[in-house]
């Protein structure tokens, strides 16, 4: 088994880690731009789009704290890496930056910075925050975590503005942040993404971390 993953700047070795636990058959693929191997895809069995550094917004909006530096190389990369994975039908998983690529992608937009009241709640200081999430029970997200209540860690200040086509939020903070997106039709294709960082929670046998890790191991053809 397969497993592409994109390159990260920040904390890439967790994701290999997560994502191999304790299974030697699984290889991982690293997906980056800076050796541009945009060919390898054919080659994996699902992609994970990991976090990062913030997402080039594709519009220009303007926002008092907006970033003032992006990554268009790895972000035009990855997209290449999207279109090429949605086209060949692979499991797709967004982790953080991921979810807002995969939203973008898809047409939608971002807050380019949450604000001044949202960033207390989700944007990381010295540690991750923590904090509750909701789980829309009438989805694919609910049915792997088994769970309407949970509490996850948080890195971002940005977020989901306007919802890609096709795509559908099935959980949310109680300030109004779309914490997981997946397809309207999970049927046709494996697409979840989460704005946390399942690869690094305290508690790695939470449903948040663990159960994801394994739909998504669970979608692959074998």
């Amino acid at each position: 088994m397969k497993i592409g993953v994109t390159f990260s700047e920040i904390n890439y070795i967790n994701y290999p880690q997560w994502i191999k636990g304790n299974d030697s058959t699984i290889e991982i693929i690293e997906l980056s731009y800076e050796t541009n191997n945009l060919q390898d895809v054919t080659n994996c069995d699902a992609v994970v789009f990991t976090g990062g550094i913030d997402m080039h917004p594709i519009e220009k909006i303007e926002y008092a704290n907006a970033p003032k530096e992006f990554n268009l190389a790895r972000d035009l990369f990855e997209m290449a890496v999207l279109e090429k994975a949605l086209e060949a039908r692979k499991p797709i998983l967004g982790i953080c930056r991921g979810l807002q690529l995969i939203n973008v992608y898809k047409g939608g937009t971002l807050h380019l910075d949450n604000g001044e009241t949202k960033n207390k709640v989700h944007k990381k200081e010295t540690e991750d925050k923590k904090h509750p999430i909701q789980v829309e029970k009438d989805s694919l997200f609910h049915s792997i975590v088994k769970q309407e209540f949970g509490e996850v860690n948080s890195s971002h200040h940005q977020s989901i503005d306007k919802l890609g086509s096709d795509l559908k939020a099935v959980a949310h903070t109680e300030d109004g942040v779309i914490e997981v997106i997946e397809s309207k039709n999970p049927e046709e294709q494996f697409i979840l993404a989460v704005q946390w960082h399942p690869e690094r929670m305290s508690d790695l046998e939470s449903p948040f971390s663990k159960n994801i890790r394994n739909a998504l191991l669970e979608k692959i053809d074998r």
